[in-house]
């Protein structure tokens, strides 16, 4: 069974020759299939923690492990992750097409065809400019982005703010789906 296992997890950050604790000794477990929430005010450490569990910051202390490997360092583990950060990141003047295309590169489990039809269905068009998008529409291309990367683990970070009701209902849907036809756990904070 896959499961993420976050072991007395500590880390902390020297802002302005001040240490200040970001996470103080977290110890957690998210079963395969589970839809993990992480609940907190600005500042409590979630982005911390999804980063930690993403493999982009290596604790101070403690240990993550995917699937009872450690996830720090090690490619074969992050490429069963897929991390979207609270800030959607796309190439300047890319369109979604060029997005895909690259995801598809970086991922060789994406789906493409999933992907395409996820597109079209939230109205979402392929040759035009994400930088022209609104907020809400730019979350969509990469919840997709995520979703569709055929990934275990999608790591959603503030994912689900600016997307209207309608949206949101919609891709909590997907993340269903998901769970049923694949071997997919979502850890979403807010």
């Amino acid at each position: 069974m896959s499961e993420i296992e976050i072991r007395n997890l500590t880390k902390t950050f020297d802002i302005k020759g001040r240490k200040v604790h970001a996470l103080k000794n977290i110890s957690l477990s998210i079963e395969q299939g589970d839809i993990f929430g992480i609940i907190g005010m600005s500042g409590a450490g979630k982005s911390t923690l999804l980063r930690m569990i993403s493999g982009i910051l290596k604790p101070d202390e403690g240990e993550v492990l995917i699937d009872g490997e450690s996830v720090f360092e090690n490619p074969s583990v992050k490429s069963q992750i897929c991390f979207l950060s609270d800030t959607p990141y796309f190439f300047p003047n890319a369109d979604i097409q060029q997005m895909r295309n690259y995801y598809m590169l970086c991922y060789p489990s994406f789906n493409r065809k999933l992907f395409d039809s996820l597109t079209d269905r939230f109205n979402l068009d392929p040759k035009r400019k994400i930088s022209s998008f609104s907020k809400g529409m730019k979350k969509q291309v990469s919840i997709l982005l995520g979703l569709c990367s055929g990934t275990k683990y999608l790591l959603c970070d503030e994912t689900f703010d600016g997307l209207d009701p309608v949206v949101r209902q919609a891709v909590k849907s997907l993340f269903a789906a998901e769970i049923l036809n694949r071997d997919f756990t979502p850890i979403i904070s807010s």
